[in-house]
């Protein structure tokens, strides 16, 4: 069976088709700028599709106005199934679309079919995920649209993460405000941990029921997770994905009352407060903080490395709030789980980090944690970069969220 996997934005709309024999990806594509109109006089570039290939050179490229996501999965399928740079023949060859939704609240601790039940869940989750799950929600009813009767699976990023314990998903405030507004911890990234792990206990040759594995996915959004036997007991994302370690433009946990401190003394030039409301305080700390804020260089780690190699100061402390931070979630998990058998990092900073992971790494010898310089020179590749004399199995694992979706889709639909 060949399955189209959607991850649906605000303004874009990511999908991968997958033939199943043999879990191979046909194609994958990248629909950006949905509902932009193109204007050369001012410099805005419009809607466009981009399809590729993997191992292939070429790439198809659709440019054209997509006021709606109904028209970008339209020509999602008219990529697909083009006569020269098409995958499939028709529509009919797509046996089911998995579709990536960001928040499940505590209704979904798996995957489901999609029906009116569902869609109506995930539309009440939308104060819990009012960024995602709107989009989410447009990519589901687009795809319907224009791929009537086909089954469609929803993969949602917090359902790994539900098999946590109320003390490491409840928050030390009044019982009631989990009880009528349901507060608390849900996590993030589920789907790349629940991969990740399960793949680093295969890869060692083991099973996860048997393991503790620490989960490290780092990229532009960060999160830990501390997987015990096969289960995820905690997550260092809560509410939202804001916290955390230090992320790309998000500020990771802090005092809250240093947003009350911010907002009371924060002032412009003329006097007038700087922040002015809580919403505009929490962009502040979604968009402009984290290591773009403390560098006031750049988001991207790549840039954060080459400014401190250059010895920019603000930029090495934003490095080292990102290690320090990696740092103490992987004590922190290693002591809630009473041990911790394999360290795995993943997403781009953690598998393309060689000098992060070094670092993170270091000093970790007093629990059997050690990894071997050499082989840590990897980027990209699945590898045991452990020292030899490591009692704790440190690896690098590419994620591989999509399989997931795909392989959680055709269990779905054919069971």
């Amino acid at each position: 069976m060949k399955i189209l996997i959607v991850n649906a934005g605000s303004s874009s709309l990511k999908y991968q088709l997958v033939d199943m024999e043999g879990e191979i990806v046909l194609a994958k594509g990248l629909v950006e700028r949905i509902g932009i109109k193109e204007d050369p006089e001012k410099g805005i570039k419009g809607s466009m599709l981009t399809q590729k290939y993997p191992g292939k050179e070429i790439k198809y490229v659709i440019e054209e106005y997509m006021p709606t996501h109904v028209e970008a999965c339209s020509n999602m399928l008219k990529a697909l199934t083009d006569q020269q740079y098409g995958v499939v023949s028709d529509m009919t060859e797509i046996g089911a679309v998995g579709h990536r939704v960001l928040h499940g609240g505590e209704k979904f601790t798996e995957s489901v079919v999609i029906n009116d039940t569902v869609m109506d869940a995930i539309r009440e989750n939308i104060p819990l995920g009012p960024l995602h799950n709107p989009a989410n929600l447009m990519g589901i009813e687009a795809c319907q649209q224009v791929m009537p009767g086909t089954p469609m699976v929803a993969v949602f990023d917090t359902a790994f993460h539900q098999t946590m314990p109320p003390k490491a998903y409840l928050y030390g405030v009044p019982y009631k405000y989990y009880e009528n507004l349901h507060v608390r911890r849900y996590g993030f990234h589920g789907t790349s941990h629940r991969y990740v792990s399960a793949r680093a206990a295969e890869f060692l040759g083991k099973k996860a029921e048997d393991m503790r594995i620490i989960t490290c996915h780092l990229g532009n959004g960060s999160s830990m997770c501390a997987v015990d036997h096969g289960k995820c007991v905690d997550t260092s994302m809560g509410i939202t994905p804001l916290e955390g370690v230090i992320m790309g433009t998000r500020s990771g946990s802090m005092d809250p009352a240093v947003l009350q401190f911010i907002m009371n003394n924060a002032k412009n030039e003329d006097g007038s407060p700087e922040i002015k409301d809580i919403d505009d305080m929490l962009n502040v700390l979604n968009k402009k903080s984290g290591l773009l804020g403390i560098s006031g260089i750049s988001s991207d780690m790549r840039d954060i490395d080459a400014a401190a190699l250059h010895g920019d100061k603000k930029a090495q402390i934003a490095r080292d709030m990102l290690i320090y931070g990696i740092r103490k979630y992987i004590g922190a998990y290693a002591a809630a789980m009473g041990g911790v058998d394999a360290i795995v990092f993943t997403a781009g900073i953690g598998e393309n980090g060689i000098e992060l992971r070094e670092a993170v790494m270091q000093g970790f010898e007093y629990m059997g944690a050690k990894l071997d310089p050499e082989k840590n020179k990897v980027k990209g590749e699945e590898r045991d970069i452990s020292a030899a004399d490591s009692k704790v199995k440190v690896l690098v694992i590419p994620t591989n969220e999509e399989i997931v979706i795909a392989r959680d889709t055709l269990y779905l639909v054919t069971k």
